[in-house]
């Protein structure tokens, strides 16, 4: 269909959003114009501001209006474990579930050389600070079952051998109902290292 072209530029505008095809910003864009001019200028305001206003923690780096985020400022949560992640929002995430109460620390890349992204080049210099300087009792990976995500977490586990922190990262497994045979290789293997022994 021939748009006029403001929602065409809308329709663009949406496609640029990750898993935002042609069709669903059509429906985006379309759904925009029905919107409350309310609702419309409270979006378009958002939209305008959020780089104006999100920045990264200064101490986790995570997302945050302010210098340190609210996960950081909380006197509730546990100062002494470390939850360690690639991106801010894997941290949305292990919020939803509600049962981690610790601290975090984003990353914001994992080592991959072949891409060019050296230990140098990501947050590991900020962790291993706060790791000395905080008495942090464990330290908890949470980075994806990859080749670079294992790669990092081997690294900066050699980097604390001199360390009394406990080392840990979370379970990588064989999801549940999935057939043995299209499972690939590194998760089997990872599955296998994080094993756990059945009771009887």
């Amino acid at each position: 269909m021939n748009y006029p072209e403001t929602l065409k530029k809308l329709i663009e505008c949406y496609k640029k959003l990750p898993g935002i095809g042609e069709k669903s910003a059509e429906r985006m864009a379309l759904a925009t114009i029905d919107l409350d001019q309310d609702i419309l200028n409270t979006f378009s305001e958002s939209i305008k501001t959020i780089k104006e206003k999100i920045k990264f923690c200064e101490i986790c780096n995570n997302y945050s209006e302010s210098d340190r985020c609210e996960i950081c400022n909380s006197s509730s949560r546990d100062k002494h474990t470390i939850c360690v992640v690639e991106e801010p929002k894997n941290i949305i995430m292990f919020e939803k579930i509600g049962t981690y109460n610790g601290l975090y620390h984003v990353l914001n890349g994992l080592i991959s050389p072949l891409d060019g992204i050296n230990p140098e080049q990501i947050n590991i210099d900020s962790l291993l600070k706060r790791i000395e300087n905080d008495d942090i009792k464990e330290v908890i990976f949470a980075l994806k079952p990859s080749i670079e995500g294992e790669t990092t977490t081997l690294y900066i586990k050699k980097m604390l051998t001199k360390s009394d922190v406990v080392v840990s990262k979370i379970a990588h497994g064989v999801p549940m109902g999935a057939d043995i045979d299209y499972i690939d290789s590194l998760t089997l293997e990872l599955a296998l290292e994080d094993r756990k022994r059945v009771d009887n």
